[in-house]
């Protein structure tokens, strides 16, 4: 065991080198977080200097692959601290159209009540919500596919959570319609009519959640084509 003396030297001698370390390279010291925090910080102003949305997207892409090492490791070692890299890789994941991607850290940042970086005002549940929403919506506006099950998966791990109805509203909206949109055109057989009933459900509780959500019209559309096949048999 060191005497007193020499371990005052010890303890000084560690912090000078410590101390010229860090002059030298002021990252020598930081932990993995405190260092992921510097790349997350570089790359945002990239993305700031960047005024397309589209081109923002793409760049996102491009960068979310060197943060999976570390997403994979905060999930993994499931702690559940508040971890502003790991929601912003959440909200890039969105942006950038990986839903699987997300929809992983978003099962964890629910469970463990994570918060949003400061700058966001939604809550956890209410972005990853609408921004779901939004995506599906904009899909198919432009004539994409969507990809309904990943709005299911929302709706699941949503469910029970704080938000506003019309946030909601928006997420059975679009399920509703989506399942509308994979089952083609009337008359429907038993499992397209199966699968309409379904997005009837999502219709309504869309309605009843927001009745300004935008729905009436394909809701009442859906309803004559469902008792339309009915009568006919063709679900038969």
């Amino acid at each position: 065991m060191p005497t007193p003396a020499q371990a005052h030297f010890m303890r000084a001698t560690a912090a000078a080198e410590s101390s010229a370390a860090a002059e030298e390279n002021p990252l020598a010291l930081a932990t993995g977080y405190e260092l992921m925090l510097h790349k997350l910080a570089n790359d945002r102003r990239r993305l700031k200097a960047t005024e397309s949305t589209e081109i923002k997207a793409e760049i996102k892409r491009e960068l979310l692959s060197e943060y999976v090492p570390y997403v994979e490791g905060v999930l993994a070692a499931g702690t559940g601290v508040q971890d502003d890299v790991l929601m912003t890789i959440l909200i890039w994941r969105i942006d950038a159209g990986d839903g699987a991607g997300a929809i992983e850290i978003a099962r964890y940042a629910i469970a463990h009540q994570l918060s949003l970086p400061d700058g966001f005002k939604r809550k956890t549940p209410t972005l990853i919500a609408e921004e779901f929403a939004d995506s599906a919506k904009r899909a198919r506006d432009g004539g994409l596919p969507v990809d309904v099950t990943s709005l299911n998966t929302v709706l699941e791990i949503t469910t029970g959570q704080d938000m506003p109805d019309e946030v909601r509203a928006k997420l059975h909206k679009e399920i509703g319609l989506a399942l509308r949109l994979s089952i083609g055109e009337p008359p429907f057989g038993a499992e397209q009519l199966a699968l309409g009933f379904t997005a009837m459900e999502h219709m309504k509780r869309a309605m009843q959640l927001h009745d300004k959500v935008g729905i009436k019209k394909e809701m009442e559309k859906l309803e004559r084509e469902l008792k339309n096949s009915t009568t006919s048999g063709a679900g038969s």
